[in-house]
Parts: C-alpha cells; sequence; structure tokens
C-alpha cells in the first residue's frame, strides 16, 4: 500500500476537513449531555476493593495498570513496572512487545517519548513510581493517534492534581539492594477561577551493577575459536524530571494553555571485562583484561503551546498544538585494553583508545483536532500533523600516542538527518441499537534524507502510506459483549539504528547502525469476548512486513560479535489473551492474566542462509491483594515468562516474585510503603543463539532484589476533579530519538 510520490498532501487533505467550521455547518442542535453519551466507556474485569481503585482494569481493548494503588510498582521504575505487566515483555536493550507483538510506541501522558529504544529504557527506568498514576495498554489504537506503533501503545500518565487552592505531594523513597537508591518528586498545584498553574519535579540517585557472562565460539574453515568473557558494569546515575505549566482560561469554554518538560541524565559507567581465547574451550592461549570507563549526559528540552476549545453545547470541539524539543547528548568513553599470554606475562603494548560521540535532534511540530456530533450517537473527528526532524551526529576515534589521544580521520565519521512528515485523518463513531463502531483511516507522507560523508552514502526516501481502523464491539447482554479491531500501523527506524557509526563495548563485540532500515508494516486482527463477572478473553493475529529486527550477528573472519538491526522479511504473530479476576473473600482479591502467543520469523537471506524461526510462548502475571484488618494492605505479584523466540535471539524463561506492605495514617494524609523486588533474586537473563549456524550462550544479572521504603506526604484540599491530559504534536519523532551508546 505505500506509494512513492513527489507532490504535496494537501490536495489529499481537503475531504478529511469537510467536517470543520466553515467547510460545513452544523446543521442540527444537540443536548448538552450528547457529548458525555458517546465519549462515556463502561468498565469492565475490574477487582473491586472497598474504598480503593482496582489494580487492573480493562475498557475497550485498553488494559490499565493503576500504579498508584499498588504498593510494589509506586516504589518502583518505569521500566521494572512495564517489564511485570500483563502480556508485556522487556528485552535486554530496551525494545518492547505487547502480546507478542514488536513495535510498541511509549507515551508519557498521551506524548511519545521522542527517544531511541536505549534512551527509552534510560528514561523509564529514571522515571519514579511514585510519580505514576496509571499505565495504560493499548493493543490497536485508533486512527487520531500516530501510525507509529506497530505493537500497539504504551501510555504512562503521571499523576496529576487540578482541584481549587494550592496543594499537592511530597515523597521520599530509600533503598538498597547491593548500593543505596534513593529518589524523591514534588507535586504542587494552585488553580483559581481563571488561572491554573501545576507542577512536578522528581529526581533520582542511585547506583547499581550488572554481571555479565558471554561465551562462544568462531568456525572459520578449519580453524576453531573459542571466547569466554566475564565482566561487571557498575554504574552511578543522576537524574532530574521537570514538568511544569500554566492554563489561562480565555472564557468559560475556551483554555489557553503552555507547558514545559525537562529531562537530564548523568551517569557514569566502570566496566571490568575478562576475555580468554584459545583453541580449546577450557584451555585459553591469551586473554584481554578491558577496562572502560565512560561518562554519558543527556538532556532534554521541550515546550507545548495549546488551545484547547468547547466551541457550543452540541459537541463540536477544536484543539491545536505548537512543539518544540530539544534533544542533545554527550558521551565519552575511555578504552584500556591489556593482552596477555597462557603463562599470565603481557605480551605486546596495550591498547587505549576513546570513542566521543555529541549528537543533537532537533523536532518541530504542530497539529489541529476537531470533533462534532453529528446526530444523536454519531461523531466525526478530523485533524492534521506537520513535523520536520532534523538530527546532527559525530562520532570521534582517538588513538592514544606518547602527545595524549589523536584523533583518528579514517575511523571517524558525521551522520545528519532529515525527515518530514504530513498526517491527516478522519474518524466516524456511532453508538446505536447496543452497538459501537469506531471507522477511520489516516495518512501519512513521509519524506527523509540520511548523510554520512565520511561513508559517501546518502539515503532519500518519499512515500505515502494509508492506515485503515475499525473496531466494532457489540453488547450482548447487561453482562457480557463482544468486539472486534483491525488497524494497520507503521513502525520506522530509530534515528540512531540509520546512523552508520560503530560503537564497541570490548574489542570482540561492538554495534553498528544500518542508514538502509526500512520502515516495517503491521496489519492486526482482535476478536475479544467479556463476561463482566467472569473476565476476558481476546484472540489476536498480526503480519508484518520487513520487520525490523536486533541481531547479534558472527563475523568468523575477523572473530567479532556485532549488533545490527536488520530487516527480516515477515513475522506473523497469534495470541490469546486471559484476564480473570477473582476474589476470594472480602479481604483478598486476585488479578490474573495469562498471554499464550505463537511467533513465527522468516528470511530468505541472513548470514548467507535462509532463517525461519518461531515457538509457543507463554507469559503469567498474578497479583495477590490482602487487607489485614483496617491496618496493613499487602500486596503479592508473581510474574513468569516462558521460553520464546525474540528475532534471532532465543530466550530462556524469567521469573520473579515481589512484595509489598502499605499503611495509611494521619487520616490517609501520610502513606508508608515497604516493598521487596525479586524476593528470592531469580530474575537472570539467558540467552543463546537461535540462528543454527552461530554459538553463543550470554548470562545477565542485573540488580533486581532491591527493598525499598517510601513516604508520601499530601497537603492542601481537594474539591475538583482532574481535568483531561494535555499531549502535544510531536509525539511520535520523539519515540525515535535514539542513544548514541
Amino acid at each position: 500500500m505505500k506509494i512513492k510520490i513527489n507532490r504535496s498532501l494537501f490536495s489529499f487533505c481537503i475531504p478529511f476537513f469537510i467536517a470543520i467550521p466553515g467547510f460545513a455547518q452544523d446543521s442540527t442542535k444537540k443536548k448538552a449531555d450528547s457529548t458525555s453519551t458517546i465519549n462515556e466507556v463502561q468498565e469492565l474485569n475490574t477487582v473491586q476493593i472497598t474504598g480503593k481503585k482496582p489494580l487492573v482494569t480493562q475498557k475497550n481493548g485498553t488494559t490499565t495498570l493503576h500504579v498508584s494503588n499498588s504498593s510494589v510498582s509506586s516504589s518502583s521504575s518505569a521500566l521494572e513496572i512495564l517489564s511485570k505487566a500483563p502480556g508485556v515483555h522487556v528485552e535486554r536493550d530496551g525494545s518492547i512487545s505487547l502480546n507478542g507483538k514488536r513495535g510498541v510506541t511509549v507515551l508519557i501522558d498521551g506524548k511519545p517519548t521522542y527517544l531511541s529504544t536505549e534512551q527509552v529504557r534510560n528514561l523509564l527506568s529514571a522515571t519514579n513510581g511514585i510519580s505514576i498514576e496509571a499505565i495504560e495498554l493499548i493493543g490497536s489504537p485508533s486512527s487520531k493517534y500516530e501510525a507509529s506503533g506497530a505493537g500497539g501503545l504504551i501510555n504512562i500518565r503521571l499523576k496529576k492534581n487540578e482541584d481549587y487552592g494550592t496543594n499537592g505531594n511530597l515523597t521520599a523513597v530509600g533503598g538498597y539492594g547491593n548500593y543505596f537508591k534513593r529518589n524523591a518528586s514534588l507535586l504542587i498545584n494552585h488553580r483559581s477561577s481563571k488561572f491554573h498553574f501545576f507542577g512536578q519535579y522528581s529526581f533520582e540517585n542511585l547506583k547499581e551493577n550488572e554481571i555479565l557472562n558471554l561465551s562462544r565460539s568462531n568456525n572459520n574453515g578449519n580453524e576453531q575459536t573459542f571466547f569466554r568473557q566475564s565482566g561487571t558494569d557498575l554504574y552511578a546515575k543522576e537524574s532530574h524530571n521537570l514538568k511544569a505549566g500554566l492554563d489561562y482560561n480565555l472564557t468559560n469554554k475556551t483554555v489557553l494553555g503552555f507547558v514545559t518538560t525537562g529531562f537530564t541524565n548523568k551517569n557514569t559507567i566502570n566496566t571490568d571485562n575478562l576475555t580468554l581465547i584459545g583453541q580449546q574451550p577450557i584451555l585459553p592461549d591469551s586473554s584481554i583484561y578491558s577496562i572502560s570507563n565512560g561518562d554519558s549526559r543527556y538532556k532534554s528540552l521541550g515546550y507545548n503551546l495549546n488551545l484547547r476549545s468547547k466551541i457550543d453545547t452540541s459537541g463540536q470541539e477544536l484543539n491545536a498544538d505548537l512543539d518544540y524539543s530539544r534533544f542533545t547528548s554527550a558521551n565519552t568513553f575511555i578504552y584500556n585494553n591489556i593482552f596477555y599470554n597462557s603463562s599470565g606475562q603481557i605480551f605486546k603494548p596495550a591498547l587505549l583508545f576513546k570513542n566521543q560521540t555529541p549528537s543533537q535532534i532537533d523536532i518541530w511540530a504542530a497539529k489541529i483536532d476537531y470533533s462534532r456530533q453529528l446526530t444523536e450517537g454519531i461523531k466525526l473527528e478530523s485533524g492534521f500533523k506537520s513535523s520536520y526532524v532534523k538530527t546532527e551526529n559525530a562520532f570521534a576515534y582517538l588513538n592514544n600516542n606518547a602527545t595524549g589521544f589523536i584523533k583518528d580521520i579514517g575511523k571517524s565519521n558525521e551522520f545528519s538527518y532529515r525527515e518530514a512528515i504530513q498526517a491527516a485523518y478522519s474518524e466516524l463513531s456511532v453508538q446505536k441499537y447496543g452497538l459501537n463502531i469506531q471507522a477511520g483511516l489516516r495518512a501519512e507522507l513521509t519524506a527523509s534524507k540520511g548523510i554520512s560523508p565520511g561513508q559517501d552514502n546518502t539515503v532519500k526516501r518519499t512515500y505515502l502510506d494509508f492506515f485503515p481502523h475499525i473496531s466494532i464491539n457489540r453488547e450482548l447482554s447487561p453482562a457480557d459483549e463482544i468486539s472486534f479491531s483491525y488497524s494497520r500501523r507503521i513502525d520506522r527506524p530509530d534515528y540512531q539504528s540509520l546512523n552508520p557509526f560503530s560503537y564497541f563495548a570490548d574489542l570482540f563485540t561492538y554495534s553498528v547502525g544500518n542508514p538502509f532500515l526500512n520502515p516495517q508494516y503491521t496489519s492486526a486482527f482482535e476478536l475479544s469476548y467479556n463476561l463482566k463477572k467472569i473476565g476476558n478473553v481476546s484472540l489476536g493475529y498480526s503480519r508484518t512486513r520487513d520487520v525490523i529486527t536486533t541481531t547479534l550477528i558472527t563475523d568468523t573472519v575477523k572473530k567479532t560479535l556485532y549488533i545490527k538491526d536488520q530487516n527480516l522479511a515477515r513475522e506473523q504473530t497469534i495470541n490469546l489473551v486471559f484476564a480473570v479476576p477473582v476474589t476470594f473473600a472480602s479481604w483478598w482479591q486476585s488479578t490474573n492474566n495469562l498471554t499464550v502467543y505463537r511467533n513465527k520469523y522468516q528470511t530468505s537471506n541472513l548470514m548467507g542462509l535462509p532463517y525461519s524461526a518461531g515457538q509457543l510462548t507463554y507469559l503469567l502475571n498474578t497479583t495477590q491483594t490482602l487487607q489485614v484488618g483496617k491496618l496493613v494492605d499487602t500486596e503479592i505479584a508473581f510474574d513468569y515468562q516462558s521460553p520464546q523466540i525474540y528475532g534471532t535471539y532465543a530466550v530462556k524463561p524469567l521469573y520473579g516474585m515481589d512484595l509489598g506492605l502499605s499503611k495509611n495514617i494521619l487520616g490517609k494524609q501520610l502513606t508508608i510503603k515497604a516493598s521487596a523486588t525479586d524476593l528470592f533474586n531469580t530474575r537472570k537473563a539467558r540467552i543463546s543463539s537461535a540462528i543454527p549456524s552461530q554459538d553463543y550462550q550470554l548470562t545477565q544479572k542485573s540488580e533486581s532484589r532491591v527493598f525499598k521504603l517510601s513516604m508520601t506526604y499530601n497537603f492542601g484540599k481537594k474539591t475538583v476533579k482532574q481535568n483531561d491530559d494535555k499531549s502535544g504534536s510531536n509525539d511520535t519523532e520523539k519515540s525515535r530519538v535514539k542513544a548514541t551508546h
């Protein structure tokens, strides 16, 4: 369905805006409550706890995790919460799949993070659970959402307080695993009849370690070489997050708002790595001891100007956003390699070199959305978005000599990337006769250009894509309903995945970019049946072509192992999801989710041979919530991931148990929570190659068992319900910014 063109999209967009004032008139007056009738959603499959919200709810294909109600999750990072969420799998590089489908876009307050896979991982690990209200898992987004996110969307809703007067809360967390951790956050709100100010600040300071072991063999003709690598990474992280905004009520129906967001992250990484090399697995004839020290700094700053207007009481609304964001990173890593023979003696000079990788990404975006009630039960939404992205990257390789570090021009490079996307959508919602139907179409025109002068590479693309979506929900009885959805979506490569630079972990393992990556396209179907008193079951199927896959490839000539994103031919996934809440007693409730899926990857040429792999996999999440009298709430959570195939990785089982306690005192003004994640220290990643011709086994053990104590103090008064979340126009572009190391 991709069409290569060079003409403007504006002529194509005209039909999308027939419903906008000036193109059509509102010929029928509606009652004031007609919009709320259409927008009303019915809560399904909730576990009700007296005086508390449920931990998990489901509404029309969206699963919501109420993080603020969990004593375990609210003391964890967003990354840790997601890694144990129903149907979610988080790879060691930070890539996320939902119900077996790859290519998930992460949003924060309805706005994609504008970051790459690695930087999303860093951001989520630095986002405190204490600042999160809920996490929404959206398997089949409608046409008004960006078309990116072939596997669905994950929206992280941060806590907000929009009550009249001045109020807020202050939270402090301390923890210990192998090292101390601490974080804190302040949420403050002031609202009057005309103005509303809101702000949130959080910081985190921690130290953690990770142990990695890699065993592999390299076959090159008649020569076989064995490598055994063992290393320890020690991370010291300091991060600061800020969000502040001001709303001004121009009229009682129109609000003008301004929001600024900022994030800084400073990491220092110290790595010790020993590589044993030999012609036999247990008898090395040489070894390399590597010490690397790195300093990684990342900053982002964004501005959003927004207008929200309810034009009349018949349901007409107009929303507009202007956004600008800048992301900068500066990474410096020094590698020192010492070479030993079989007797443990140094046999050649040490190799000392440095990598510097500064990067800057600028994003401009604007969008407008309009909705109106056509007749009772029928609503039309239309919108347009324009975005432009500019990235500048440099890679400097510096050799060490008697005078210091000297730049090696032959190994250094630069990369720049430009991308413009014009998008338009229209969606019709019909709610009549027990049916709720949404049908929409989104069109996106993309023009991109990547330039790498050092390698004399220039890649230009222009293409137009159409993304239909339809969902049908039928209420069979007051207790049961059935729904069906179809959507077509896209995942464009991370900006830095297109970057041809090479980044070293050590002399024998590195990662390299791929400027020739194509976007991947996914068509997905889902059928869901809900029994409100029993649970929910859904059956899904998706097919992805040109699937972007992170591959771990052996270069048998150089005897190296390198990571590279590549387009495999296709991936097929079929999944079956069960969500079953159980109430054992008034004081004991349980939420249980089982996801069973089978995926299959296929390509005609990988390492010179056809590749086909897949496996039946299941993910189990169960949480027991117990209320011990009126004193303490107890939460016990267990998750299990069976063996699975993930691209070219064969992943072994992963499981763990968490425990949490919470207590409200001082009239619920002060909340104290204690938690233990990975109580029995069982979460360890174990990976081998799914490619028959490759031989490697990787184990990775991070500092997963952590004990934490948190205290939250609420101040001020609460008299008014919260407003809707605010999101900007450069959402999707942020989700594709990738870290340079």
